[in-house]
Order: C-alpha cells, then structure tokens, then sequence
C-alpha cells in the first residue's frame, strides 16, 4: 500500500475504506474479532509507515475529508489534508494551524502538536483544536470538548493518535489568510554567518513573524542555506523585517510576497515530493542557535549522502510558548528551534543515506533539549520519548490505560 515514503513496504492484511463512524466502528469490530492489530490512515505522511499496519486491517479515513466552516470553527473530516482545510478556510476568510506541506493527514499533524508558521501568533495546532469526534476501541462515539470528556480532549492536544479514530476535528478559525512570506537563499560559504544571524533575529521577533532555515540542495544546482520568513501583521513592518532577513547575507535570489497559506502548503508539497525518493527523519529541539550547534548544523549538511536530504531549522516562539505546560499533552513550551533532519535517497544509493539523519541527530545530542517532537520520532529514540512530555506522562499515561486499555492503538510514541 503506498505512503508518502517509499521505503515503507509493509503489507496490512486488510484496508477498509472507511466513510462514516459506523463504517470506523465495523471496522474494529472485524478487527477485534480476528485478532488483528489496526492502524488508522489519513494523509500517510509518518516516515516509519505506522498508518499502514503490516499484517493488520488498516482504517482508511480518506473519504472523510469534508471541511465546512461555521461561526469561526473549521469542522475537518477525520481524512481531511492540510491543502483540503486550507483552501475552504481561505473561501470563507479565515484560516487554521495547519503546517507547511499541504498532503499531511490534520488530526494526526494537529492530534500530535502542530508546527506551523502560525505558531507564534495563534498556538499550536493542538492548541487550537477546539474538540473532536473520536470513536474509542469499543465502537463508542464520543464527543471531546471542554465540556464533554475535557481529558481526553487534553489528551488529543499533543498526545497524538493513541486514544481512538478520530473521525472530526473542530478547530478554531483565524481571520487571516495571507502572510508576506518566501524564502531568501545565501550561497553555502555565508551558512555560518547566516545561520548566527538568524538565531539573533528570532530572539528579537514579534508574535507576528515566523520563521524557518535550513540547508538544501537546489534541483541541479548547490548546496545553499535558506531562509523561509512570514510575517503576520502590518504589512509595513513586514517590509521590515523581510529586510532584515535579506540582510543576513549577500543573498543568491529572494522571493518574498505575500501569499495565501494555500500557495505555502502546494510550495511545501513540492519540496518534499520525488516518487523514488525514500526517507528517514531524526529530530531535535535546541534553545539557541550558539555558534557550536550552527558548526554542527554544517557539518551535518557537508556530511549529507544524497543532495535529495534535507535539514529544516523551525523557530518556534511567541504565542505558543506561553501555554502553561500542564494546560495540553504537547509539553515542548520553551522557546526553541526545532530542527527536523530529513534523509532522503533513491532506492538503491546506499545503506549510508539510511543512518545520515540519525547520526546527524547523535552529534547535535550535546545541545539539545530534553525529548523532541513526537511526530518525528521514532521506536529507536526512546530517551527522546521518554522525556518529549514532561511533567505531563504520568497523566497522559493514565488516560491511554482509561480509554483505550487494551492498547489498540499506536500513532506516535509513548513513554513507557
């Protein structure tokens, strides 16, 4: 069954294709019955696969992908995209937390934390998950809200698919759908520099700017460090900061505008699309851009395998990181940069550019963050896990053994 990486070959011993709760709920019947294990499918963007089964019945939610909006509340289907949400949203004037890629599944981008440019002014995307629909493992169809099951909506707000199938999310609308934004390019001899510069400029913006880095290889071209900012306020402060941005080097092209979050998403789409490009992803959280991390950053782009890998630099401040921590599951509340190593390789180039990431990971060790981001992490991270939710794992742990006992079911990690 084919998912967003190619690597992943499992083979599910059934796919139903579900349309409606009491399609979800015969579905785990059957799977109860038989003795299968079940996984859920929205957009299939995990990199290990953990959507699709191997020799399980997977739930295939991608007939529930309808999206309406309503008093400034996005109601998204179970099965819905982030380019599906986005494009209605921005019929009806308004706009939700839905990342930067526009096929990833939403309850499992949102249900797992969320980044996303609007981070800084809004929260997370589990911040802004209003409430859900979920059907638990004994087919019952309840309805999480701050009134109805408060805990299992704290629950849903970062802890990621571990608690049922979520068939809605109710997710509460902004009244913007542009950003000045694009990305700014400096030749791989300024990374340094630019890199240093950028971590300064974070530590001083407002709620309105957001920002990305990184380090890529442009189609037949070098090896270059980005800078991918949005501004989310007066456009003439915007122009501003843009500025500043450019300003960080001698820049090899820039292209900065103002967009709707729809055109992000397709552009973001396109970056991380090959069809024989296979992945693997290793993330860490660091507070500060100091110059040892940055020469690390480097030396992990000069130590890529295949131009096709990628390293992405994630500011993450503002709004986000004043959420009390015990508020939400999602605990990663200190300011901080997320950087997310993504390998990605041709099948057939080696066993080199299956590690790159994870030993990339390794060496940025000494100055990261306790834990990481669920959503990336994988089965070999279990330190990472074991600490991605802080003061909250008790609680959370609590909640996995009340509503779904027998542990049917397995999205992102859990302590143990």
């Amino acid at each position: 069954m084919k998912v967003w990486n190619p690597a992943v070959d499992h083979q599910p011993a059934e796919v139903l294709v579900s349309a409606s709760v009491d399609d979800v709920r015969a579905g785990l019947a059957k799977a109860a019955a038989s003795g299968l294990g079940v996984s859920v499918l929205s957009g299939g963007h995990d990199w290990l696969g953990r959507s699709v089964r191997d020799g399980g019945l997977v739930l295939d939610l991608s007939a529930m992908r309808t999206v309406t909006v309503s008093e400034n509340i996005v109601v998204a289907g179970g099965g819905a995209r982030s380019l599906d949400v986005a494009i209605v949203a921005e019929k009806a004037g308004v706009s939700v937390v839905a990342g930067t890629v526009g096929s990833v599944g939403v309850a499992s981008f949102t249900t797992g934390g969320g980044y996303g440019f609007l981070n800084s002014l809004v929260g997370t995307g589990s911040d802004n998950l209003i409430a859900a629909d979920v059907v638990l493992a004994d087919g019952n169809l309840v309805h999480a809200s701050e009134q109805d099951e408060p805990d299992l909506l704290w629950a849903l707000r970062g802890g990621g698919g571990n608690f049922g199938v979520v068939t809605a999310l109710h997710l509460r609308a902004h009244p913007l759908t542009t950003a000045l934004t694009g990305t700014v390019a400096f030749s791989w001899d300024q990374a340094a520099a630019v890199l240093r510069g950028f971590g300064e400029l974070c530590a001083e913006a407002p709620d309105e700017f957001s920002a990305r880095a990184g380090v890529v290889t442009l189609p037949d071209g070098p090896t270059v460090v980005y800078v991918a900012p949005a501004w989310m306020g007066d456009p003439a402060k915007g122009e501003q900061w843009m500025e500043r941005v450019t300003g960080l080097g001698t820049p090899m092209f820039a292209d900065l505008r103002i967009k709707p979050f729809s055109d992000v998403l397709r552009e973001g789409e396109a970056m991380l699309t090959g069809d024989d490009h296979h992945h693997s992803m290793a993330t860490r959280n660091i507070a500060s851009l100091t110059p040892d991390a940055v020469a690390t950053i480097i030396a992990a782009g000069e130590a890529r395998t295949s131009p096709a890998s990628v390293i992405e630099i994630v500011q993450f401040h503002g709004a986000a990181t004043r959420v009390p921590v015990e508020a939400t599951a999602f605990a990663q509340r200190s300011p901080h940069f997320l950087i997310q190593l993504i390998g990605s390789w041709n099948a057939g180039e080696g066993v080199a550019n299956q590690t790159w990431a994870r030993d990339s990971s390794r060496r940025l060790a000494p100055y990261a963050l306790p834990g990481g981001y669920p959503n990336v992490l994988g089965p070999e991270d279990k330190e990472q896990v074991a600490h991605s939710y802080g003061p909250n794992t008790e609680r959370l742990l609590d909640l996995k053994r009340r509503y779904d006992p027998k542990s049917v079911f397995s999205a992102t990690p859990l302590p143990h």
